[in-house]
């Protein structure tokens, strides 16, 4: 007689029959005795069989439609140009009458999160407040979807809509991320939309950036996908500032290309949850791959959705001496910036792949990688905290495990990390909302050479040279600001990690090159992945030849800098003494200033 009994073990205390439980006490009847022994996760690869995926946990408030959003892959055959004013922008009136016609529950009606439901509450009733004698040519809208985020859609006319962002959970603030699908639409006739309650003084739509639209009946019938759209962009200063908030809007006229379509609207191109999942199965199915790819889980969430993390190297062999260098790449800490996830997925496709380049990395390399730091605030819409209503990427300073345990686990990982082998390079990717091109921030560093500190410009600069038409080196920054020193980058720096870095892409375009004036698409972010490793491939070549060339190229930008400032201080000093009004204290400081800048340049 043999058999099994499975016992499970728990400290967890709310909610209990709500979670998943992972370690388990298997009992094994053998040889007539009961034998105990502890079984392994069965979800210690997040998936356990193919075809099958963790359900997704919601907030229990949050309602959300039982409909599977996908959309195509597709890349413009031509880049596509920035948006150009024309004169005839203008600002729409801020108070106005109208019908609401979309008005989600609030999901964040308590102070904070109190736990998870799987696949969330399926909605119980309409999101409009009153019965409608048909729709007409009205639009309907929906955001109740994995990362949609809309909170009020009014019609102004048959032709005019203003919408309302929902905040981040559990926050008052925090509007930029935006994404809501939109039905019954005509085609032909100019429609106008409105989002009144933007935070940022500024906005690449100023720019010329324009907001992302998909059209199911273009990608069934023209296998077309997302694609920018909109005139008469505006981005200003309006009027409906409240409890101290000042708010501003973006306005855009365009066009449905079909009747009746679904369509959706987007910040930035989509990249959820469920889209990580069924990519990391796709990895754990390839019998090729999951040789040199092990998937793992390196924590849950407060809502008990899984964090994972790769492990990406060859297997090591006899002749391996010492341990492999590391290095660590992490992404999504902000969900609402989903272009860090196609730089991810950019790399990993490269990294997973059979070239040379990429056996020689993984025989070099040890990879650590955290896809999706903040699958909570990707899965509810978010644009940048988790459901601590907290920005994770100010809190890597923290010892508080419980509210942010992505964080907490991810900076341990790193130490034990240390502990046995070098950290070459830490590398956290985002978005930018501000500037255009892709740029990283780095950390001033305490070695030097020939009295600058440059080593840590380095990888920078090849990776401009790999990307010259996306990439800017003038564009990186290396000082670390006060208000930084929570960051991944700052936090893994002061830990010891020479080479740590924020990779930052625009939700714009490019300014450089023959990319000048044009946005982004996937390709051109997943392509930024790809040089990524191409810049590590030089940077570790045993050929130094590129490294001191860099290097060198670096000196005489610091000694070009130092000659402009310190001709701008002679040019200053002789103006002075001719200004015999001018007070001497002041004088002093302003000379002072020009010496700390001087001395910045030596040493930052």
């Amino acid at each position: 007689m043999s058999g099994q009994c499975l016992f499970s073990f728990s400290t967890d205390s709310i909610c209990d029959q709500l979670f998943p439980r992972t370690k388990q006490i298997i009992l094994e009847f053998s040889s007539g005795k009961w034998v105990p022994r502890l079984r392994e996760p069965r979800d210690l690869y997040g998936i356990s069989t193919p075809g099958h995926l963790p359900l997704i946990r919601w907030p229990y408030q949050c309602e959300v439609i039982g409909d599977k959003i996908e959309h195509i892959d597709w890349t413009p055959p031509h880049p596509e140009p920035l948006y150009k004013p024309t004169g005839l922008e203008t600002l729409c009136p801020d108070s106005r009458e109208g019908t609401v016609v979309y008005l989600a529950d609030e999901a964040d009606k308590e102070s904070c999160f109190v736990y998870s439901r799987a696949g969330g509450s399926y909605p119980s009733r309409q999101v409009l407040p009153q019965p409608w004698e048909g729709w007409g040519n009205t639009l309907i809208f929906e955001a109740r979807f994995e990362s949609g985020n809309l909170q009020k859609a009014v019609k102004i006319s048959d032709f005019e809509y203003q919408l309302t962002l929902r905040t981040d959970l559990y926050t008052k603030r925090h509007t930029q991320w935006y994404y809501f699908q939109v039905t019954n639409t005509q085609t032909g006739m100019p429609y106008r939309f409105t989002i009144v309650n933007f935070t940022k003084p500024t906005s690449l739509y100023n720019r010329g950036m324009r907001p992302l639209l998909y059209s199911e009946a273009e990608a069934k019938i023209h296998k077309v996908g997302w694609q920018r759209t909109g005139n008469e962009i505006k981005y200003y200063k309006n009027n409906l500032s409240q409890d101290g908030h000042q708010y501003f809007s973006l306005t855009w006229t365009f066009q449905f290309p079909h009747d009746k379509d679904t369509c959706y609207f987007a910040h930035c191109y989509p990249y959820t949850y469920t889209n990580l999942q069924e990519y990391l199965a796709a990895i754990s199915r390839d019998p090729e791959q999951s040789k040199f790819c092990k998937i793992r889980i390196l924590c849950h969430t407060l809502a008990r959705n899984l964090v994972y993390v790769l492990t990406i190297t060859s297997p090591a062999g006899d002749k391996e001496v010492k341990p492999k260098a590391a290095v660590i790449l992490t992404a999504r800490v902000h969900p609402g910036e989903t272009n860090s996830s196609w730089m991810m997925k950019g790399f990993l496709d490269y990294i997973l792949g059979d070239s040379n380049d990429a056996s020689l990395l993984r025989d070099t390399f040890v990879f650590k990688v955290v896809p999706m730091l903040n699958p909570d605030g990707v899965v509810v819409g978010n644009y940048r905290c988790s459901l601590a209503g907290r920005d994770l990427n100010r809190n890597y300073k923290s010892e508080l495990k419980d509210s942010f345990p992505s964080i907490w686990y991810i900076r341990n990982m790193i130490k034990r990390i240390m502990e046995e082998r070098e950290v070459l390079l830490y590398c956290d990717l985002h978005g930018h909302s501000r500037k255009n091109n892709v740029f990283m921030y780095g950390c001033g560093g305490k070695d030097k050479v020939n009295g600058q500190c440059l080593r840590q410009r380095i990888f920078p600069l090849m990776l401009s040279k790999n990307c010259p038409d996306k990439f800017s080196f003038p564009d990186c920054n290396f000082k670390v600001q006060k208000g930084k020193e929570g960051t991944g980058r700052v936090v893994m720096w002061k830990m010891g990690i020479t080479n740590s870095y924020t990779l930052e892409a625009t939700f714009c375009g490019s300014k450089l090159g023959n990319r000048q004036g044009t946005h982004f698409n996937t390709k051109d972010l997943e392509s930024i992945g790809y040089h990524f490793c191409d810049a590590l491939l030089d940077y570790c070549d045993p050929d130094k030849s590129k490294y001191y060339l860099c290097l060198k190229e670096l000196e005489e930008m610091v000694k070009q800098q130092a000659k402009m400032t310190t001709e701008n201080l002679s040019y200053d000093s002789d103006a002075s003494l001719t200004e015999v009004t001018l007070d001497r204290d002041f004088r002093y400081r302003k000379l002072l200033r020009y010496a700390e800048m001087y001395s910045a340049l030596l040493c930052t």
